[in-house]
């Protein structure tokens, strides 16, 4: 048994230092699976593994510690940012902005809760106290990457090695955290007297009045007779509307219409536009009609196919570049990107992984999947390089000190702020370098949570051996409690301001709230009392920007204020 013995305890070895990490991992993970009344802890049930690990002594060295946290927390921040990149400037558009500004107000609404407990309950003169309180704010809030951009900040206020393990304050603060959340949501109903069953119907009602673009396919007949001889161009730029005439019959004749094709009395035209141009459209051309467009002439048969990017140089061309009619004589119909159908508009953006419908002669549609890629298995070879180029460029930005007054160290975004920014930036515009941003969602979420778990997992150990002291025997139960006032009272303040003031759907405060507080436990309840898509779309309007304000500020208030 000689070998398990020194397994379990030489901490500077390999082995010990995987079957660490592996016990730990393992413990937290399928603990966190647990649901008491439907909720758990999930994948942050690793941080409570990992301090009972540290707590018992079964440890590793504190540079291999440290070298693993902050690997797993670039590795962390980094996916999260490719993933909200491409929807973070979109965010603001239409309702986005006023969602936008609750969720902003909310964030520092906590902020400065968390500084009304610290005054009201510690004893302001113990300079670990405020770091502490940091730790319980992020506890309070469910938001483990600001945990590890403010202990990463902490690194450069207490140089010599002795930072408060602020992860602690955490623990104390998260499960709680997690029960206000959906707790202080449901008390908004009752303060505004909201009924469920009417927010529901104004939902199902607004979505009737108010059609999105979504693609909407018709058959009409040409019966105006100002378009006799006008090209598809020219009725495309006067009606000023998305519009795609996919194919002609003519004379029992199947034509692919391009650019310059016109246009005759009693054509039949298999339009697609968005649903809300359909009438006006309709109006324009003529009246609708049935059609059986499966008819095939034999001289040209006509194919219907779905075509996957995945050659790296149709990446950021547009569609109306492309110039598919009249140089491939096809038309692309439908474009789909991570399950949802887009219309097709000259201004679309390719991206590897867009799915698109292509109408055209069977040859013709062969010469274009051949151009865009169309191979499956190419999306399956991860873009191992851009994940990397990201993290290099994402520190070098993060490691820049910005001299602020006032400030005792320079402002560094860190480990955390830098590498999401970049990879935002990279998310969104990675195109115009060249850059292949492209990675499943599966490949996506295993990259984050190894990386989430990694740091959890070395959080824990190193707060494990002064958790007792800490916790149970020092300030545990002020850290429960003044988490929670952080977590309820900016929701109820926000919720109901978002529900008298400007009316919001009560589904969609719900969601806006879950994405300000980046709980995804919360959403799950949303989205367990509504049957509509009103939760999500709140969440996944404020998501990007609560993440980056949470990670910013996390690091803003340690360096401006535990540094002091």
């Amino acid at each position: 048994m000689d070998w398990l013995i020194n397994l379990l305890t030489t901490q500077d070895s390999v082995a010990h230092i995987a079957l660490l990490y592996a016990i730990v991992i393992a413990t937290g993970v399928l603990l966190g699976k647990l649901k008491v009344c439907g909720i758990s802890l999930g994948v942050t049930f690793v941080l409570f593994a990992g301090i009972v690990a540290g707590h018992i002594g079964f440890t590793a060295p504190l540079n291999i510690l440290n070298f693993i946290q902050d690997f797993g927390l670039i590795l962390f921040v980094f996916c999260i940012g490719l993933q909200v990149g491409p929807g973070f400037f979109e965010s603001f558009r239409k309702g986005g902005v006023a969602l936008n500004g609750l969720a902003t107000a909310a964030i520092f609404l906590n902020i400065l809760v968390m500084f009304g407990c610290y005054y009201l309950f510690f004893d302001t003169s113990n300079p670990n106290n405020l770091p502490m309180m940091v730790g319980t704010l992020y506890g309070a809030v469910t938001n483990t990457p600001g945990l590890g951009a403010a202990n990463e900040a902490l690194t450069s206020i207490f140089k010599d090695g002795h930072a408060p393990q602020i992860a602690n304050g955490y623990a104390c603060a998260y499960p709680l955290g997690v029960l206000g959340i959906i707790g202080a949501s449901i008390a908004i109903r009752y303060i505004t007297r909201t009924n469920l069953a009417e927010e529901e119907q104004k939902l199902s009602e607004a979505e009737a009045e108010n059609p999105h673009a979504k693609p909407h396919q018709m058959t009409l007949r040409v019966s105006n007779t100002f378009l006799t001889g006008r090209t598809l161009r020219q009725i495309s730029e006067f009606l000023n509307r998305g519009i795609v005439c996919t194919r002609i019959c003519r004379n029992e004749e199947y034509i692919t219409p391009k650019s310059t094709t016109t246009f005759e009395m009693g054509d039949h035209v298999l339009i697609v536009c968005a649903e809300a141009d359909a009438e006006a459209i309709q109006a324009f051309i003529g009246p609708q009609e049935e059609h059986d467009w499966h008819m095939q002439d034999e001289k040209q048969p006509m194919v219907s196919r779905r075509i996957i990017v995945t050659n790296p140089k149709m990446n950021g061309k547009t569609l109306g570049k492309m110039h598919f009619s009249s140089v491939y004589g096809v038309n692309v119909t439908r474009i789909s990107r991570q399950d949802m159908d887009l219309f097709a508009s000259r201004n679309h953006h390719f991206h590897v992984g867009d799915r698109i419908m292509v109408v055209g002669p069977e040859d013709n549609v062969n010469r274009v999947a051949e151009l865009m890629g169309n191979s499956a298995k190419r999306l399956n070879v991860p873009n191992v390089a851009t994940i990397f180029i990201g993290i290099m460029i994402g520190i070098l930005f993060g490691s820049i000190p910005i001299a602020i007054p006032g400030m005792p160290v320079p402002l560094k975004l860190g480990v955390a702020g830098g590498p999401l920014i970049i990879a935002i930036l990279i998310g969104r515009f990675g195109y115009r370098m060249k850059l292949v941003t492209y990675t499943t969602t599966s490949a996506n979420m295993m990259l984050r949570e190894i990386g989430l778990t990694l740091f959890l997992a070395s959080v824990g150990i190193k707060a494990g051996a002064g958790f007792w002291e800490t916790v149970v025997q020092g300030d545990g139960l002020k850290y429960v409690y003044t988490g929670f006032l952080i977590t309820v009272i900016p929701i109820l303040i926000i919720g109901v301001i978002a529900r008298l003031k400007f009316h919001f759907n009560y589904f969609t405060i719900m969601g806006m709230i879950a994405g300000t507080y980046t709980d995804p436990p919360a959403l799950a309840y949303a989205n367990s009392v509504c049957t509509r898509e009103a939760p999500a779309i709140g969440y996944s309007t404020v998501y990007p920007l609560s993440m980056f304000l949470r990670i910013f500020t996390a690091q803003i208030v340690v360096l401006f204020f535990c540094g002091a």
